[in-house]
């Protein structure tokens, strides 16, 4: 039989702090907590407890463990109603001011998020969400509708999206920054496109898919857009999580798909796509560690599902 070493080519190394780049399989042994640890990459999806509500077109922020999702369509409606996750289950809780689908949405956590624009009317209305309630705050220089968001309630960034009917005569390649009070026009995108994913911070993003570029993706450096690798999968209606080098792209349509893409800062890479196909859903968490919510099938879903990428492992006596 093999060793260890005969296979990944080292001993398990005893160190006093984790390493930064390990690979798949390596193993190592930290002496300053007194913990066997391990590193490997899973790349799957897992069915999680569902949304309380079925609905397509909502908004969505936070973490794998730690999440909210709101508005949204349940069907021929449209909804305000703000939904809770705690890692375990969904918990409904205090709905938005403005009820609207097609949103925009981002947030660090169940405790902090920001919802932007939406339909019917192509509303410029901006909330903030403090872990209990919604306030209103400064809108949006242009009202607008499916566009690719990311950040925090206090920073973050709104790429594209649709500023009337019809489209795509109405797409748009607006940019603009949130700084915690204010909205600010930055530089457009190339493309102008909506139904688009982004992923990152203010300062270092990306923004991809979408109708008007279903393939494409950009890069934002904190001043400008560049054009870099496409997806493999061109889509409308994405969803999509992580940073401008580490990022995941999942659903949309059409046709309705459940593939699943990882970025590694040059290129996209087709991993295991999600168990339930769909457009229009929600997502928060990072590469490693992604939580999708709702959708359109159709019809639409109350799905929940949690992604697991490359993670640190501890290793247990049992």
């Amino acid at each position: 039989m093999a060793t260890y070493k005969e296979i990944y080519g080292s001993t398990i190394e005893v160190v006093t702090s984790d390493p930064e780049n390990p690979i798949n399989g390596q193993v190592w042994y930290n002496s300053t907590s007194n913990v066997l640890k391990g590193y490997k990459i899973v790349n799957s999806w897992a069915t999680t407890n569902s949304l309380n509500t079925a609905r397509a077109y909502l908004g969505g922020g936070g973490t794998q463990t730690s999440a909210l999702a709101f508005g949204g369509e349940p069907g021929t409606a449209t909804t305000a109603e703000t939904e809770s996750w705690n890692g375990t289950n969904w918990t409904e809780v205090n709905d938005m001011n403005s009820t609207r689908r097609n949103v925009g949405g981002c947030g660090a956590d169940n405790t902090n998020a920001l919802v932007m624009g939406g339909y019917p009317s192509f509303v410029a209305i901006t909330e903030s969400w403090n872990g209990t309630s919604w306030s209103e705050v400064n809108d949006l220089n242009t009202g607008k509708r499916n566009m690719g968001v990311t950040g925090t309630n206090t920073a973050s960034l709104v790429a594209g999206g649709a500023t009337g009917l019809p489209t795509p005569a109405n797409l748009t390649a607006q940019t603009e920054n949130w700084n915690g009070t204010s909205w600010t026009e930055v530089n457009d995108l190339n493309t102008a496109r909506s139904e688009l994913a982004a992923a990152g911070t203010t300062t270092a993003a990306i923004a991809f898919g979408g109708d008007g570029g279903p393939s494409l993706n950009e890069n934002w450096n904190g001043t400008s857009w560049t054009e870099v690798n496409d997806l493999n999968t061109g889509r409308n209606y994405i969803a999509g999580s992580g940073t401008s080098t580490l990022g995941l792209a999942f659903g949309g349509t059409p046709p309705t798909t459940g593939a699943t893409e990882e970025w590694n800062g040059t290129s996209w890479t087709e991993v295991n796509d999600l168990n339930t196909a769909r457009s229009a859903l929600g997502g928060a968490g990072t590469q490693a560690a992604t939580l999708a919510f709702g959708g359109e099938t159709p019809p639409v879903t109350v799905a929940s599902e949690a992604w697991n990428g490359a993670g640190t492992f501890t290793f247990t006596d049992s």
